[in-house]
C-alpha cells in the first residue's frame, strides 16, 4: 500500500468538494442540508447574523434551525394560518417548551380535561416544582361556559386539546378565546388531531397552536417531531425561549417530514372514509354500547365538529358492553390486522386500550372506564372490519 507522502494532501482532501452549485434547473423537494458549523466570508459578516438572528431566521449555527428544517417550518406556518413556527424533537416537547416559555412563578393555567396525558405527568412534576398553579376543566362543548369561573387573576394562559385525547371531546374554541383575551389571558391549542388541515385553530382565535407532525404529516411512523407556530403578536417570547433552551431538530427528520407531507391531502379522505366505514359497522354490534367519533351523526360532539372543523382523520375509539379491563384486553389480543401500537396517523391500523379513570381529572368516566382506541390506516376496510368480526367471535 502507498501512502501519500505530499503533506498538501491532506488539506486538499478537507477542501475540496465544499462547493454544492451546479447550473442549470432546481430539484422539486428541498436539499437536505446537514449542517452543525456554519462559515461566514468575514468578522463582520458573521457578527451582522448574530446581530440579527433573535429577530430574523438567518443561518447562523446548527443548533438555531437549517435550511431543511426552515422549509418544514414554513410549511407547517402555511396550514396553520400563523406567524412562525417552531420545531421540537419530539410532540410532548412542542408542548412543554410552549408552556415553559409563556408561563413562570406565580402563574395559574388551565388545561383541557382530555389532554394528552404526558402533559399531566409534566404539570406534576414542573409545575409543581416551580410554583406554577394549574387545574383543569371538563373538555365537552365547553367554551366560556363552566370555565369563567375557573379563571383566576393569576390566570395567564388557557390550554385545550380538541379534539380531544382518546375519547375526542371538542371545546368551543372561539369562545374560550373570547373568554382568555378578556381575562388577559393567552390561548393554546393542540392541533395534532387536525394535522393543521382538518381544524384551523388560529383563524378560530387562538394564539399558539401546537402539533406532532409525527402523526399525519410524517405519514409513515418512522420519524418523531414537535411543531410550534403563533401568531406575530406573541411570537418573540416563543423564539426567544426556545433558542435559549437550544430547541432544535435533525434535518435529517425534517426532510422526512417534509416528504410524508406531499401526500397529507390524498391520504386523510382514505383515513376518514375508512374510520367512518368502521365506525358505523361498530355501531350495529351487539357488543358495543358506544363508539366515539365527532363525525357520526349521534357523536356528543357532533354540531362542534360540523361549526369549526373540515373533515375527520383515521381515530375513532369505542366501548364495550362489558365495561371490565379483562374484556377489553380479549378483544385486542384476539386482533390481527390491527397491531397494538400507542400512536397514530400512519399508514397502518393500530389498536390500544385506553384507562379514561386514570386519563381524566374532572370528568366522570364511570360508565366508560376502559375504551379501545383504533386507527383506521389505509388496509381495506371491509378487511378491517373482518378483523374486528373475528375478535368479537373469539372474545
Amino acid at each position: 500500500m502507498t501512502i501519500p507522502t505530499d503533506p498538501r494532501e491532506r488539506t486538499r482532501l478537507i477542501q475540496a468538494g465544499l462547493s454544492t452549485h451546479v447550473d442549470g434547473g432546481r430539484a422539486v423537494n428541498p436539499p437536505l442540508v446537514r449542517a452543525s458549523t456554519i462559515l461566514f466570508d468575514s468578522v463582520a459578516h458573521l457578527k451582522d447574523i448574530r446581530r440579527r438572528r433573535d429577530d430574523e431566521r438567518v443561518l447562523s449555527y446548527g443548533a438555531r434551525g437549517n435550511p431543511t428544517a426552515f422549509a418544514l417550518e414554513d410549511l407547517i406556518t402555511g396550514l396553520e394560518g400563523g406567524y412562525r413556527t417552531r420545531l421540537f424533537p419530539t410532540g410532548l416537547a412542542a408542548i412543554t417548551q410552549t408552556l415553559i416559555a409563556y408561563l413562570q412563578p406565580g402563574d395559574h393555567v388551565l388545561i383541557s380535561d382530555a389532554v394528552y396525558e404526558p402533559v399531566r405527568h409534566f404539570a406534576r412534576q414542573f409545575f409543581d416544582r416551580f410554583s406554577i398553579d394549574y387545574s383543569f376543566f371538563a373538555a365537552n362543548g365547553q367554551g366560556g361556559q363552566g370555565v369563567e369561573a375557573l379563571l383566576r387573576p393569576q390566570t395567564r394562559l388557557i390550554y385545550a386539546e380538541s379534539p380531544g385525547s382518546l375519547a375526542y371531546e371538542i371545546v368551543d374554541l372561539p369562545a374560550l378565546a373570547r373568554l382568555a383575551h378578556a381575562h388577559g389571558a393567552l390561548l393554546a391549542a393542540d392541533n395534532t388531531w387536525g394535522a393543521g388541515y382538518l381544524y384551523r385553530p388560529l383563524a378560530l382565535g387562538a394564539d399558539i397552536v401546537i402539533s406532532a407532525p409525527t402523526k399525519y404529516l410524517s405519514g409513515h411512523s418512522d420519524v418523531v417531531m414537535g411543531a410550534t407556530t403563533t401568531t406575530q403578536a406573541v411570537w418573540d417570547r416563543l423564539n426567544r425561549s426556545v433558542d435559549a433552551q437550544g430547541m432544535t431538530v435533525s434535518p435529517d427528520d425534517a426532510w422526512l417530514i417534509l416528504r410524508g407531507s406531499r401526500t397529507l391531502a390524498a391520504r386523510l379522505p382514505l383515513h376518514a372514509a375508512g374510520a367512518l366505514r368502521v365506525g358505523e359497522w361498530l355501531q350495529t354490534q351487539e357488543a358495543v354500547t358506544r363508539v366515539f367519533c365527532p363525525a357520526l351523526p349521534d357523536d356528543h360532539e357532533h354540531a362542534l365538529w360540523q361549526r369549526d372543523f373540515s373533515g375527520v382523520n383515521g381515530l375513532l375509539s369505542f366501548a364495550l358492553k362489558d365495561p371490565t379491563e379483562s374484556a377489553a384486553i380479549r378483544f385486542i389480543d384476539a386482533l390481527r390486522l390491527f397491531q397494538i401500537g400507542a400512536s397514530w396517523g400512519g399508514f397502518e391500523s393500530l389498536v390500544m386500550l385506553a384507562n379514561m379513570r386514570q386519563a381524566r381529572t374532572v370528568s366522570d368516566w364511570s360508565r366508560y372506564p376502559f375504551l379501545i382506541r383504533l386507527h383506521v390506516g389505509l388496509e381495506d376496510p371491509e378487511d378491517l372490519i373482518a378483523d374486528l368480526e373475528q375478535a368479537f367471535a373469539f372474545r
